[in-house]
């Protein structure tokens, strides 16, 4: 450059004296020598190959042939060789504009020559405030926010200021340049609750015109194609470019290796936790204006560049679920109440604030309606290490062990009637998982729920053995519940395929063991897919018996999500046959004691006729009871014998196949038997869905004597007792008053209170024989044997 530079000066200087040389000699204006023209054909063209040099990129070879080109007008300011010499051109009379512009060109190129001189840079952005924006808003205010794009690349995203023209965002942060000639694209939207944000100007950022290592305060006019002539306002920011050297530009691209090799284990997903949403209902959904119920109202959620839409409710009842992955720079949930595409209020929520790991229940106020929202949140699926739920790090304190027993010892009954109890859940990992993606891996994690409360463990890619690791914590509301673990396979979209499910009763837990539990299908009647998948889990269930029991005589906490059964034929033909095992075991009882008056036995005949006659004399109501009692201490002695009282189930219930693919297939081929038969069809759904709940009322009452809930079954001994002596020592009118009037009476004392049924509240408590077989535990995988073995056969509950 330095040789070049010197050529040019002398190529200037011999310029400048030729043509003061030409101006003396000439006698007239087109007296010109053949030979000085050709001389400075030759010069150009010299000077043109000489601005090439050898190894130039072709970008650094355009911009100093451009450069060149300035070059020769430069020949024509005042200038000085290399020896101080001046070269006059007063004698040119060139405008002062002209020399100016001269000097700008030539101190452009210097930058361009500077900035060819490093191969890395680091750009320094300060993004003060807006000044005057435009209004995109009916309100007359805009909420703006900004981007700096490099071609199609997202750089930077700033934080949105709401409702303001003259944000001041006060961000500062740093950008890696390889290419300082290429702009950058500065782009300022304004955040919408609809679908999109409205564009409100953009600009260029010229990185050639920065001088390096200098700080610099722009004000960057915004502009807008459609709007040629309206004035969109203008940022302002401190700029400052910082060249770097070539170690630490394979530092830089070292370390988005290293991020893009993570980003692709993840399948791009960089998220640290899952925000799941169970949107309830909503109160006061009424117009302000006249009062009256807004038409079908429904609910968005936008959380980073996540929405979801609930659908229409004319009761503002919606009880659906919505999962969003939590990123570290998105920690508001905004929640919007909308009706015929127009929005009545907004709300936001600071996910930063909660705590993770637990279930939330919010009432949340909207800031522009007087109505509210029920939601239940949970952020879970946390994917950072050294949390609270990270097992590995997680230390056992004996202090706190000692003083959860205590919180819920027989001393402290009456405190927090409530708080029934506690459950931990160790989940280390699983094996055997089934293959569901191309490469015969999955990503699996892990569900659990307990009620209306859901924790999840983070996702583990491409593997069929995971290793969660996590800890959970849940508060138990009633011990007759039961926990259900479902591991899903993850996919590239969010959404979720099924891996196996187990369910577990909390009376069941055996607290402090681990132990490996199968995992089952859908129908929970099987094992699920795969080489005999199973999950590995300690659980620990502390509570208060009293307390538990107290709460067994109050409804059941409702499933809030749930799916509503369709109508199937084998559900029907299950349904009918549960119905009719029951019907015939009535039958049977009958016909014993038809045989009894009939005297088929005599032995038999003459000890009914015996305690027929003692129970007339001496007996009274109170015989009811205690022979319920003597069935229950029947019951109980079967099960001290054999060990188990659930192996009956083996006899009654086969597996299940799934019906799915005919079903498929026949409905491709009848899709008009379907839509004429209708009517029909959910006329059947409903008998189906009605035998199904007279079978399991009365497989729950079979199951309240039989010590299939043992709690239960002796807190019912124990009141049948009771009652068998308030029959036997107070008068039945008595009771029968008694009872009355706490019937009468108890809307009068609790307004509030829902209607119930004491027994029904007890026997909802016991699971009917679906659910037996549902809570079984099937035999961990142990062997060769065990894999040999024929899944469709039965399994024995153990």
């Amino acid at each position: 450059m330095q040789k070049t530079h010197g050529f040019l000066t002398s190529l200037r200087y011999r310029l400048s004296r030729g043509r003061s040389r030409e101006r003396l000699n000439r006698k007239s204006p087109t007296d010109f020598p053949g030979n000085e023209s050709t001389d400075y054909a030759a010069d150009y063209s010299s000077e043109n190959s000489s601005s090439v040099t050898p190894g130039q990129t072709p970008k650094h070879r355009s911009s100093t042939m451009s450069s060149s080109d300035t070059t020769k007008k430069e020949a024509l300011t005042p200038s000085t060789d290399t020896y101080g010499n001046e070269f006059d051109s007063g004698n040119m009379n060139i405008p002062q504009g002209a020399i100016d512009l001269l000097h700008a060109e030539e101190l452009q190129r210097k930058r361009e020559a500077s900035l060819r001189q490093h191969v890395f840079f680091q750009l320094r952005i300060h993004l003060r405030k807006g000044v005057n924006l435009i209004a995109m808003d009916k309100n007359g205010s805009s909420d703006p926010y900004v981007k700096f794009k490099l071609g199609s690349q997202l750089l930077y995203k700033s934080r949105t200021i709401h409702r303001d023209l003259n944000p001041e965002w006060d961000e500062t942060f740093t950008l890696h340049i390889e290419d300082p000639f290429q702009p950058i694209v500065i782009k300022v939207f304004d955040y919408d609750w609809g679908l999109q944000d409205d564009f409100m100007g953009s600009a260029k950022l010229d990185l050639t015109t920065l001088d390096l290592e200098r700080p610099q305060d722009l004000s960057i006019k915004l502009e807008d194609p459609s709007k040629p002539n309206r004035n969109l306002g203008e940022i302002k920011m401190t700029i400052s470019l910082w060249p770097r050297t070539q170690e630490d530009k394979e530092m830089h691209f070292q370390r988005s290796s290293k991020v893009g090799e993570s980003s692709k284990r993840l399948k791009s997903q960089i998220w640290s936790s899952v925000v799941t949403i169970l949107l309830v209902e909503g109160k006061n959904m009424t117009n302000e204006a006249d009062g009256s119920p807004i038409y079908e109202p429904y609910i968005k959620f936008r959380l980073g560049n996540e929405k979801y839409k609930s659908k229409t409710s004319y009761r503002a009842r919606w009880l659906e679920q919505f999962d969003f992955h939590l990123f570290d720079e998105d920690q508001i949930l905004e929640v919007g109440l909308w009706s015929k595409n127009s929005v009545l209020g907004r709300c936001t929520i600071d996910l930063s604030k909660l705590p993770r790991e637990t279930t939330h229940a919010i009432w949340q106020q909207f800031e522009d309606h007087h109505g509210e929202v029920f939601i239940n949140l949970t952020i879970s699926g946390t994917t950072a290490l050294e949390t609270i739920s990270d097992l590995t790090a997680y230390r056992e304190n004996p202090k706190e062990l000692e003083a959860i027993r205590s919180r819920y010892k027989l001393i402290r009954t009456v405190q927090k009637l409530r708080d029934v109890g506690h459950l931990t859940v160790k989940v280390y990992g699983a094996s055997g998982l089934a293959a569901a993606d191309i490469g015969g891996k999955s990503d699996p994690f892990c569900v659990l729920e307990l009620d209306n409360a859901r924790l999840q463990t983070q996702t583990e890619y491409k593997t069929l053995t995971p290793n969660w690791n996590k800890i959970f914590t849940f508060n138990i509301k009633d011990i007759t519940s039961a926990l259900e673990i479902t591991v899903y396979d993850e996919d590239r979209d969010h959404k979720v395929e099924f891996l196996g499910k187990v369910i577990i009763p909390l009376l069941r837990i055996r607290s402090g063991v681990k132990h490996w539990y199968a995992l089952k299908d859908k129908k929970l009647f099987n094992r699920a897919k795969g080489n005999n998948p199973q999950i590995l889990l300690e659980m620990t269930v502390v509570y208060n018996p009293i307390r538990a029991a107290v709460r067994v005589f109050q409804p059941k906490e409702e499933r809030l999500v749930y799916q509503e059964p369709k109508f199937k034929r084998q559900v029907f033909l299950h349904n009918v046959n549960r119905l009719k095992d029951m019907i015939m075991d009535i039958i049977n009882v009958g016909r014993y004691i038809n045989g009894c008056l009939e005297w088929e036995s005599p032995v038999r005949s003459i000890i009914a006729l015996c305690i027929w006659v003692c129970c007339c004399l001496w007996a009274g109501l109170e015989i009811i009871p205690v022979a319920i009692v003597l069935v229950i201490l029947k019951n109980w002695f079967v099960r001290w014998i054999t060990g188990s009282a659930y192996s009956y189930l083996d006899d009654h219930y086969d597996e299940v196949s799934d019906d799915d693919e005919d079903e498929n297939q026949e409905i491709e081929q009848k899709k008009s038997i379907k839509e004429r038969l209708q009517a029909i069809q959910e006329v059947s759904q409903t008998v189906q869905n009605t035998i199904g709940n007279i079978a399991s009322l009365a497989e729950r009452i079979k199951n309240t004597l039989n010590f299939t809930v043992p709690g239960i079954t002796w807190l019912v001994a124990l009141l049948t007792l009771l009652a068998a002596f308030g029959l036997r020592y107070l008068p039945i009118r008595g009771l029968l008053i008694a009872w009355g009037c706490w019937k009468f009476t108890k809307r009068l004392i609790r307004p509030n209170a829902i209607p119930n049924n004491e027994l029904l509240d007890i026997l909802s408590r016991v699971p009917d024989d679906d659910h037996m077989i549902m809570y079984r535990e099937l035999p961990p995988y142990m062997g060769i044997e065990t894999s040999k073995r024929d899944t469709r056969k039965k399994f024995k509950i153990t």
